[in-house]
């Protein structure tokens, strides 16, 4: 299912189902049928169906979430196609994960029907919805059976209507890091004050623990390299996503790239394009374009390679991350995995900025230029951005500047 029809569900049909729900809500509380939560929640449900990424960088909730109700086993309701990542990561028991697959419009609603189904018979009593002002995540908080419903809220802001619903609403703080505001979404299950983030919170989030692969990956992954690519050995291997995934205004400039890979492969690196298998027309321009530039026989462009959909899975793509030295990449998924493995990391923001989503890890360095229009992807606008396609916020940014910090990097121990 496109970008564009979830958008289109989200916002008509969601209106009209939040404001039904809310209407249901509102006449339980008046007839007294409210459900009140009484002692440690029977079960916890938190809903991060779309973002990858956000699911690394919600690591210390999972953690703050455990060590409050030690005793509540706690389920994720997610997109089929994340699962991977939150099951590397460890947080959660595998049994308690339940899946959606957007797929098809059939199987979004059948999948969303036995999550539903599931959780209701497990007895969630929290759910803690992690969306930012998604309505169909707010009516899945609702139909889990939840008592105490945790999300965040528009507060008086004209439009995002999410119904009333929500009964522990949360306001949205753009001035703080995602990671921090899903910290506040735990502190507001039980909290008292008004609003229910006032809470002080350890600002410090540590940098998640290192994924644990299965053994022999890495050392498989390192054959499978020196067979295939056999041009690129004793060299310091680089990995750079040029691709903008779903959301092609995060993309540094082709050109720029170019740049950089000719400058990392003048300075003696193996340069690896990375990203899916949708990604290869874009890697195959950007190879093409550096061997132009080379000279004939030149032995130096060999140690370029495209690995676009070389990877068969995000445990593949870990060890591959692994391996790798440096990583230079957009804003996206392959920044904030890169956080659960060793490897330094260069990570280019504009149309979102890194206060709110930069990798919480010591190894990553964000380029921002801070533009009076950035950040213009935002919770406000669901992420649509209103740039007419000429990203200068990246575009500023020089290959020149990225090239140095990237020789910083490649100068510290492996």
């Amino acid at each position: 299912m496109n970008l564009q029809l979830q958008r289109w569900i989200d916002r008509w049909p969601g209106i009209v189902l939040c404001a039904a729900v809310s209407l249901i809500e509102r006449t339980g509380r008046a007839l007294g049928l409210e459900r009140k939560l009484s002692g440690p929640p029977r079960a916890i449900v938190i809903i991060l169906l779309s973002e990858m990424g956000s699911l690394v960088l919600a690591h210390e909730m999972f953690a703050r979430l455990g060590r409050k109700y030690p005793g509540s086993p706690v389920h994720v309701l997610l997109f089929e196609k994340n699962r991977e990542i939150l099951d590397l990561m460890g947080v959660v028991d595998r049994a308690n994960v339940h899946t959606v697959s957007d797929k098809s419009g059939v199987l979004l609603i059948t999948s969303l029907l036995r999550a539903i189904a599931r959780l209701r018979r497990v007895g969630v009593d929290v759910a803690l919805d992690c969306e930012l002002f998604s309505r169909i995540s707010s009516l899945l908080s609702w139909a889990s059976g939840a008592k105490v419903r945790v999300g965040f809220h528009r507060h008086t802001q004209e439009g995002l209507y999410r119904g009333s619903h929500i009964n522990r609403p949360v306001p949205y703080n753009p001035y703080h890091h995602i990671s921090e505001q899903f910290i506040g979404l735990v502190g507001a299950v039980d909290a008292t004050t008004y609003p229910l983030t006032k809470i002080a919170i350890a600002r410090s989030v540590k940098p998640p623990p290192m994924v644990a692969l299965p053994a022999g990956l890495v050392p498989r992954m390192q054959e499978r390299l020196a067979a295939d690519f056999p041009a690129i050995a004793g060299k310091p291997l680089v990995l750079v996503y040029p691709g903008g995934g779903i959301l092609p205004i995060r993309a540094w400039p082709l050109d720029s790239y170019v740049s950089l890979c000719q400058g990392l492969v003048e300075d003696g690196c193996a340069v690896a394009v990375i990203g899916l298998k949708d990604d290869q027309p874009l890697a195959r321009e950007l190879i093409a374009r550096v061997w132009a530039t080379s000279a004939p026989g030149d032995a130096a462009a060999s140690a370029l390679i495209d690995l676009t959909g070389y990877t068969a899975s995000i445990a593949e793509l870990l060890a591959l991350l692994s391996i790798a030295q440096l990583l230079v990449t957009n804003d996206g998924g392959p920044g904030q995995f890169a956080a659960l493995t060793p490897i330094w990391t260069l990570m280019l923001f504009g149309p979102e900025t890194p206060a709110l989503y930069a990798p919480h890890t010591p190894r990553c360095y964000s380029f921002y230029s801070d533009w009076p229009c950035s950040p213009c992807l935002t919770a406000y606008n669901h992420r649509s951005s209103f740039c007419d396609g000429d990203n200068q916020c990246l575009k500023v940014i020089t290959p020149g500047q990225v090239q140095a910090k990237a020789r910083e990097f490649l100068a510290q121990p492996a």
